[in-house]
């Protein structure tokens, strides 16, 4: 019997930096008719090599079809999927304030300083404030701030994550890989 109990997964996907590769990528989510709730891309420590961070509401079976369709694509070097448990995550918060709200309300700033979110940039008109954390802080602090209507502008970064052990899989990976080319050259 297949379970249908949904929960957030990340994917952690190694390309070469191809053209088109990301398009291919999100496919796989689209013919499996599995949104993506959040993505990132950027260089990786490696040269040469970008990393994918992809997060999906799925079930266990879905993930690992996703995860095996995606390392199928010539183009890319590494998939693998986990649970939060599994990595340490950030996200960014960014919030756009009214500078006068802010100065006429003292829990405005209280509110900031006790989510331990930084304010980044005052001017007359707006301030800019910042937090680095989890979802639930980043929309936690939204939330809060809402309620003295003063947010102008709100906006959260896709997720940015590392695994919890102490070498990034793909390392090993591409040294198998090469420790292959050398045997059979």
């Amino acid at each position: 019997m297949e379970t249908t109990d949904k929960k957030l997964y990340t994917l952690l996907v190694y390309s070469e930096n191809i053209a088109g590769i990301l398009n291919q990528i999100t496919a796989v989510f689209t013919r499996r008719q599995v949104n993506i709730e959040s993505l990132n891309v950027s260089a990786s420590s490696i040269e040469g090599v970008h990393k994918y961070t992809i997060t999906a509401w799925s079930d266990e079976d879905q993930i690992i079809k996703i995860t095996k369709q995606i390392e199928k694509k010539i183009d890319v070097i590494k998939a693998d999927y986990y649970t939060d448990d599994q990595l340490f995550i950030r996200e960014v918060g960014l919030y756009k304030l009214s500078t006068p709200e802010v100065l006429d309300n003292p829990d405005i700033s209280r509110t900031i300083r006790k989510a331990d979110a930084r304010i980044v940039e005052v001017n007359p008109t707006f301030c800019s404030v910042m937090l680095s954390g989890v979802t639930e802080d980043i929309t936690a602090l939204y939330f809060a701030l809402d309620k003295f209507n003063c947010v102008l502008q709100y906006t959260r970064s896709g997720r940015i994550a590392i695994t919890r052990s102490t070498v990034e899989q793909v390392s090993d990976f591409l040294e198998m890989q090469e420790q292959n080319r050398k045997k059979n050259a």
